[in-house]
């Protein structure tokens, strides 16, 4: 027996390991301290009643043989399909079949297979810094990754490969920069594919944090980009389905990938739950989109707050105002790791170090504006008096 030999190149623990790791050694020799968490990206709100209703429905309905259902179509239920595209794409002037939609258990498997669909020898493009799945995945599969720098010298957006790649991930709004492109600038990396025979796979996690206009929601708003783009969105930020856990995955036809990533899923993947399902759809009704509404612009105002509050104290931030993160430089020439640990001892404040997401994330901290706000406010207010 041998194994993938690849796995012993991953570090040895994944970056939010890592922090529960400090914490808990924190706690255990000050078991009585409050911390106030602004570090992993999971939602704080409550689910809209209607989502909720939709997955008592569905429950019960599984509760009587004449409405019972087994296990559910590998790509998921037509009318959740349809009911994405009349609602998200539509609307936007994109067109696409159901076969083309496939429901998932949330963004983070599918960004991570994905990669099976691809031969070792492919090259991949990553930006850094860079949610950390997507290095993994790949190191795992054997691939070669280049990294494509993304600093505040170049207000963290990114430049074009300055080589051939056949894979490229992208993630806007970024995760953990906060950063957003614009269309002009997204349309630059559909032709750079298009001219290089690339693959894009676009993170669309946070596209429901966008709030000003020109700021494209979906790749697919790019002329072109059916053709080399496969888009992976989530319900877990948008509609706060952490828990209940529900996504999709679009890999239109003309990428020449959708009937593999279907033969793929009908081998690997026997379907997202029907109450999940159920629970997505409620998400996109008028009453569903209200609730939904009303918690995203909790966490808009919430990151508002945390920017405020780190700029009135001298810190120098990015992101925050198209998406629930704020990417903020550590004070006095720190390394992220550094102000990790200041804020936990001194504040009791815990973030995430930004060197977690990649080299060029050293010095760097990211705060989540999904934290309680709250929590927020008292975190700030600890904060400000360490500086005094």
């Amino acid at each position: 027996m041998q194994i993938n030999p690849y796995y012993a190149e991953l570090p040895a623990n994944y970056l939010f390991r890592d922090i529960e790791l400090r914490v808990n050694a924190y706690l255990a020799h000050h078991p009585n301290e409050r911390l106030l968490r602004m570090g992993v990206g999971d939602v704080t709100r409550p689910l809209p009643r209607v989502i909720v209703d939709a997955m008592h429905t569905a429950a019960e309905e599984l509760a009587h043989a004449d409405t019972f259902r087994g296990y559910c179509p590998e790509n998921g239920y037509q009318w959740l399909q349809q009911r994405i595209i009349d609602s998200f794409y539509c609307p936007r002037g994109i067109c696409f079949e159901p076969d083309e939609v496939f429901i998932s258990d949330g963004a983070g498997s599918d960004l991570g297979n994905l990669s099976e669909l691809f031969d070792q020898k492919n090259t991949v493009a990553i930006l850094d810094p860079t949610y950390p799945a997507y290095v993994d995945a790949n190191i795992m599969a054997g691939r070669e990754i280049v990294f494509i720098p993304c600093m505040k010298e170049n207000a963290f957006v990114p430049e074009l490969p300055k080589q051939p790649v056949d894979i490229i991930y992208l993630c806007f709004p970024n995760n953990p920069t906060g950063v957003v492109l614009t269309h002009d600038q997204l349309r630059l990396w559909v032709e750079y594919a298009r001219e290089h025979k690339s693959i894009i796979i676009f993170d669309a996690a946070y596209e429901a944090f966008v709030s000003e206009p020109g700021i494209p929601h979906s790749i697919y708003e790019i002329e072109g980009a059916k053709e080399v783009a496969i888009e992976v969105h989530s319900f877990s930020k948008s509609a706060g389905f952490t828990a209940v856990r529900c996504g999709y995955t679009v890999v239109p036809y003309e990428t020449g990938l959708q009937a593999m990533w279907m033969r793929r899923q009908c081998t690997k993947y026997n379907g997202t739950a029907y109450i999940a399902q159920r629970a997505a759809e409620a998400t996109l009704t008028p009453e569903g989109q209200k609730g939904i509404a009303d918690n995203l612009n909790y966490y808009r105002e919430t990151a508002a707050v945390i920017m405020d509050g780190l700029k009135h104290m001298g810190y120098e931030v990015y992101g925050g105002t198209n998406a629930p993160y704020i990417f903020c430089v550590a004070p006095h020439g720190w390394d992220s790791w550094t102000f990790f640990d200041h804020l936990l001892q001194q504040c009791q404040v815990v973030c995430t170090p930004g060197v977690g997401f990649g080299r060029c994330g050293e010095g760097f901290v990211r705060f989540s504006a999904f934290s309680k706000r709250e929590d927020c406010i008292a975190a700030l207010v600890r904060m400000k008096e360490m500086i005094k």
